[in-house]
């Protein structure tokens, strides 16, 4: 857990990939980083125990207020980074659909689009086998881009829910990241960047050159 911005009405932190969210046998990434600062904190959005990267945690009830207005309107952009190993069906556009639950906790996107989850990406080779996905949720569903990219036919790698599990239990880690955040608060712009750093497939030299190239994600959409 590493903090990288602590302003006045809110935190923002970097989670570790494998980490829960919420307390569970021991403390949880918002418990962790509340006793790091000091204050209880209020999660405003949340990310899947695999995945990694970029967190708002607000510090007081009206800022989460605020930041949950946000959310609600979508004026807090996300952006995610992925690998895959395997060649999706299209390399860049759009997944909309609405989603459901299906077996053993999983979630399905469906043949309606009454309330869709809508996730836009692009996508270029990275290694042998691997693809590289910058990803721009535009809706908040649970497990929205780790089932959008299945759909696509390219689960990340090391997610035991969406790919194969056998394969995945090979992987260091699931390959999702939180990359990027930009929203405006109280009239001032904030923009947040943070690479992974853990994860050899996310650590090599040819993802880290694709990398400089995305560096400021909100300009590829």
């Amino acid at each position: 857990m590493t903090i990288i911005c602590d302003h006045p009405s809110f935190i923002i932190a970097v989670k570790n990939a494998g980490v829960n969210f919420h307390s569970e046998e021991e403390a949880g990434f918002v418990v962790q980083v509340s006793q790091e600062v000091g204050i209880p904190l209020f999660p405003v959005h949340r990310l899947d125990k695999m995945t990694s990267g970029l967190v708002i945690l607000a510090k007081t009830s009206e800022a989460a207020a605020q930041f949950g207005k946000m959310f609600e309107n979508r004026e807090v952009e996300k952006y995610y980074l992925a690998i895959s190993m395997r060649k999706p069906k299209k390399k860049q556009g759009w997944v909309k659909a609405d989603m459901g639950a299906a077996r053993r906790g999983d979630y399905k996107l469906l043949p309606t689009m009454d309330n869709p989850a809508i996730t836009q990406f692009i996508s270029c080779a990275l290694r042998t086998h691997e693809r590289f996905f910058l990803i721009k949720p535009h809706t908040g569903k649970t497990h929205q881009i780790r089932v959008a990219l299945k759909s696509l036919g390219s689960p990340c790698a090391g997610d035991e829910r969406y790919a194969n599990a056998d394969e995945a239990r090979k992987e260091d880690r699931g390959y999702l990241h939180a990359y990027a955040l930009r929203f405006r608060l109280y009239d001032e712009t904030f923009e947040f960047v943070s690479p992974p750093d853990e994860g050899e497939r996310f650590l090599s030299p040819e993802c880290t050159k694709k990398l400089a190239l995305w560096n400021k994600p909100w300009e590829l959409f």
